[in-house]
């Protein structure tokens, strides 16, 4: 999707941009509009790999800061030295399971913390439009047998650490608009699958798992339910949101494309010529919400 020419001569600072979202959009940004510079801001935790952008390392838009969104110093500083007009975050904790078995205070530090020290630094330097990518998640859950979807205006009810977490940014986001007018827009997004994703997610731990051949180890009954989008169409649809979405604006982003975990499985299985003995049905994971789906 190709924008006006003066995003040629823009200068966008992305958080979280070496994770599976975060480096598609950068890889897109750069070869679709150009831009004067694109700095990508990313702490490297587990899940931020820096091979996800390696052939793009020798643009001459683009530079690379290994720092920690909830160290203010370091994200006044680099607001300060680029003046970028625009600013998208996908820096966040997203590891549901590891929110449950493990502390969830990095999940507070980066997804509030992280957020909140970002609008500081945006107040005090000023920006075109930032852009708050968060996730469907914040609503909560819908029943199976309910044809509801969420809609922007939807009541926040997240029934896990990371998902309060990010809502918890989001709020902040929409404080930060009615007080001090900062242009943020929130964006929840639905599952997304493709290129670069890290293998905690279901569809690339499964394909390693049959690579391996090893069982597939499926949550409770597998019927759980999520809208799946692919993470280009996300990435355009994050675009359009950077350059022409209105401060103040929720949006949903979605792709009508409800299946269930148990199916997803079943069409890996298919794909991989193996057969459902390969499932393993495993205890289901403490407040796993039984169906999401976006009104896009």
């Amino acid at each position: 999707m190709k924008f006006m020419k003066d995003f040629e001569s823009s200068k966008i600072l992305v958080f979280g941009g070496a994770g599976f979202i975060g480096s598609n959009f950068i890889r897109h940004i750069l070869s679709e509009e150009h831009p004067e510079k694109l700095v990508n801001f990313d702490k490297l935790t587990y899940s931020g790999n820096p091979d996800n952008l390696r052939e793009i390392t020798s643009d001459p838009a683009y530079e690379f800061m290994r720092d920690d969104i909830a160290d203010y110093r370091a994200v006044e500083a680099t607001i300060k030295k680029y003046k970028p007009q625009y600013i998208i975050n996908f820096a966040a904790e997203t590891h549901v399971d590891k929110s449950i078995h493990e502390s969830g205070y990095e999940f507070i530090r980066t997804n509030i913390t992280g957020v909140f020290i970002l609008l500081e630094a945006i107040r005090r330097y000023g920006v075109k439009k930032y852009v708050q990518v968060s996730t469907d998640e914040v609503f909560g859950s819908l029943s199976l047998a309910s044809k509801k979807k969420f809609l922007e205006q939807t009541a926040f009810s997240p029934n896990s650490v990371y998902a309060a977490t990010k809502a918890g940014g989001d709020i902040l986001c929409n404080a930060y608009f009615r007080t001090w007018k900062i242009p943020a827009v929130i964006t929840h997004c639905s599952n997304n699958y493709g290129p670069r994703q890290y293998p905690e997610k279901l569809i690339p731990f499964f394909i390693l798992r049959l690579l391996e051949g090893q069982p597939l180890p499926l949550y409770g009954d597998g019927k759980n339910v999520r809208d799946w989008i692919y993470v280009l169409d996300h990435c355009n649809a994050l675009e359009s949101c950077l350059f022409k979405g209105k401060p103040g604006q929720i949006y949903n982003i979605g792709a009508d494309n409800e299946l269930s975990n148990l199916t997803i499985t079943r069409f890996l299985l298919e794909y991989f010529k193996k057969d459902k003995t390969a499932i393993r049905f495993v205890n289901d994971r403490p407040g796993h919400d039984r169906r999401y789906a976006v009104d896009s």
